[in-house]
């Protein structure tokens, strides 16, 4: 079976077969997670790295309110958290969202990896700085961007990742996100997203029905959205 993490850290730096198999025995042991499941809540100390190797997962943070704002989606091969360890406790959560296979890999044993292997370093750097990319990118899509434009980036941004791991080659994904969900990453109410994502439908720049999306006009959308992938950093590891 294919293990997405070792993949993605592949694509950002040089690992040789040393490096694999330490990164395969610290992924060896996965547990199966249930959906909509907290893998760590905000206020718990925090403990190992998280990789999810199959399923999706998302951060979040509870407002006072009781509003809930999601930070972030992670795909299969993304990890959670790397430095988080030096910090008290947890400022936000993080929660399944499908069914997933989730990898620990304690402090000790990525503390020796890091030590023993420049190439996993690197590539676990690089991995965050695509991390903070995209959150810079949410950043700028919520203060910036109208309804249309936030709506049509994220789905651009969800899709290019998915089609990066292989999740899909075709203009058609398999999105598990509820637009409830949906909404709670856009700022926005389940009602108001409704009605944008009619106005992109009737443009015929994307469909999204019933945990399923479909890029109409992918070149429309990304207009509509303003959208440039270099925060992606697909090109990283061609350039090494």
């Amino acid at each position: 079976m294919t293990n997405r993490y070792i993949e993605k850290l592949r694509r950002f730096a040089s690992l040789d077969e040393e490096d694999i198999a330490e990164l395969t025995r610290a992924t060896a042991k996965p547990r199966t997670v249930g959906a909509r499941q907290d893998l760590i809540r905000e206020g718990d100390r925090p403990g190992p790295v998280f990789v999810i190797l199959e399923g999706w997962a998302f951060r979040y943070k509870i407002l006072p309110s009781g509003t809930r704002q999601v930070l972030a989606y992670l795909m299969p091969g993304d990890s959670c958290d790397l430095h988080i360890g030096l910090l008290a406790e947890m400022d936000h959560s993080i929660q399944t969202v499908t069914k997933a296979r989730v990898a620990t890999i304690d402090r000790a044993t990525m503390d020796g990896i890091f030590d023993r292997s420049r190439g996993v370093a690197k590539a676990m750097y690089i991995g965050q700085m695509v991390d903070e990319g995209t959150m810079r990118a949410w950043i700028t899509s919520m203060g910036r961007r109208t309804s249309v434009e936030r709506v049509a980036h994220l789905m651009s941004e969800l899709y290019l990742r998915a089609r990066n791991i292989g999740l899909t080659d075709e203009t058609h994904l398999e999105l598990p996100l509820s637009q409830t969900l949906l909404a709670d990453s856009l700022g926005m109410t389940a009602v108001h997203l409704n009605r944008v994502l009619k106005k992109l439908r009737l443009a015929e720049a994307m469909t999204l029905q019933r945990g399923s999306l479909t890029i109409t006009d992918p070149l429309k959308l990304a207009q509509i959205a303003g959208f440039d992938e270099n925060y992606l950093h697909r090109r990283l590891r061609q350039a090494a």
